[in-house]
């Protein structure tokens, strides 16, 4: 009895409230930014100059003067909703069963009761967890890329980034989730409800047709969103290449480049072609120097030798006048050669002194 009285004087607290009242407000912004947020996106239906105009009015273009606008606007944007996301993820996990123990009485409870809004509240804690990491992923996405909501970059991300399936299995969690949470918010707080019960019961069942309506409504826009974004996908992949691109202009601007290079052959061509007839001139003065030479090597032997067996022996007078006859052309072919070498001047100085000295062929015979 003393413990009871203990426990009925203590004060309660009104932090469940607070909390509860917490989770309903985060709720109720982030349920109307659905809504809006799959209309915005449900513009791609319309072809991609609606969603660019839609996507530039989010970066508040129409304050720019360029008409660009601001993608820092949408990063604050996606880091309010963020930061409220993971805010209602939170509160609402306290009141998520957290053992199987709790798990099995709930399950029972719902099979025993078959309450229509019990069986919502379950179907709520399955698709909150199912966005807690499909809607996280989707959100950091769009918070480090702000400046890429394009309706060809969103399409390249649905099918060639394979986003496709995060997107549909979040829409579908989103579409219940909110649609779900914002009647139950109705139901909770009594709103549209008044004081007459009959009139309550009408209001109901209006908002639970509204709520089944939305659904299928958000779930049909959705999917044709999906579908539209991966046809323009293919679409733009299949017109690449007709299209002018960056690539496609770089590799246009590369002939140029080739032309040059047999400019730059030509001219090459061209000091060789002027180098080659330097070599020849160069060969054709070099080979009359060797004939000469052996001309020069050869005739004093040839026009010695001759009259060496020829003439008797006796006869030394005429060998020396056929001898100095020889040695004019060998004195004059330096002048007239100036490329002679000074072996071919010793030579015939040789040959002369050899035939005057009288020992050549013919003293030997």
């Amino acid at each position: 009895m003393e413990s009871y009285s203990i426990e009925s004087n203590k004060k309660k607290s009104r932090l469940p409230a607070r909390l509860d009242f917490l989770q309903s407000a985060t709720g109720l912004v982030l349920g109307l930014f659905v809504w809006v947020h799959i209309g915005l996106d449900a513009s791609i239906i319309m072809g991609p100059d609606a969603f660019t105009w839609v996507s530039k009015n989010m970066e508040l273009a129409f304050l720019s003067d360029t008409g660009h606008g601001y993608p820092i606007a949408v990063f604050f944007a996606v880091f309010v909703v963020f930061t409220l996301f993971i805010l209602h993820a939170l509160l609402g996990m306290r009141k998520f069963p957290n053992s199987w123990k709790q798990h099995r009485i709930m399950k029972d409870q719902m099979a025993m009761m078959k309450h229509q809004d019990t069986n919502l509240w379950y179907i709520q804690i399955l698709t909150g967890f199912i966005m807690f990491f499909a809607g996280s992923v989707h959100l950091y996405t769009m918070l480090t890329h702000p400046g890429s909501i394009d309706p060809y970059l969103c399409a390249d991300r649905v099918v060639s980034d394979n986003m496709w399936f995060v997107y549909l299995i979040l829409l579908v969690a989103v579409a219940l989730h909110g649609n779900i949470g914002l009647y139950r918010l109705c139901m909770k707080w009594g709103w549209f409800q008044g004081t007459d019960y009959q009139r309550g019961r009408e209001i109901r069942a209006k908002l639970k047709n509204l709520r089944n309506k939305l659904i299928i409504v958000f779930l049909s826009v959705g999917l044709l969103a999906l579908l539209v974004f991966a046809i323009i996908d293919l679409r733009h992949k299949g017109s690449e290449p007709n299209q002018p691109s960056y690539a496609t202009q770089t590799h246009e601007t590369e002939p140029v480049t080739v032309e040059e290079a047999p400019e730059e052959a030509s001219e090459a061509e061209s000091v060789h072609g002027q180098a080659a007839p330097e070599a020849d001139l160069v060969n054709e003065q070099a080979e009359p120097l060797i004939e000469e030479t052996v001309i020069h090597d050869n005739a004093p032997a040839v026009q010695e030798s001759e009259p060496a067996h020829e003439d008797p022996p006796g006869d030394q007078e005429a060998v020396r006048k056929d001898a100095a006859d020889n040695d004019e052309p060998a004195h004059e072919a330096p002048r007239q050669d100036a490329g002679s070498s000074e072996s071919e001047e010793q030579a015939s100085e040789g040959d002369a002194h050899h035939i005057e000295g009288g020992h050549g062929p013919a003293e030997t015979l």
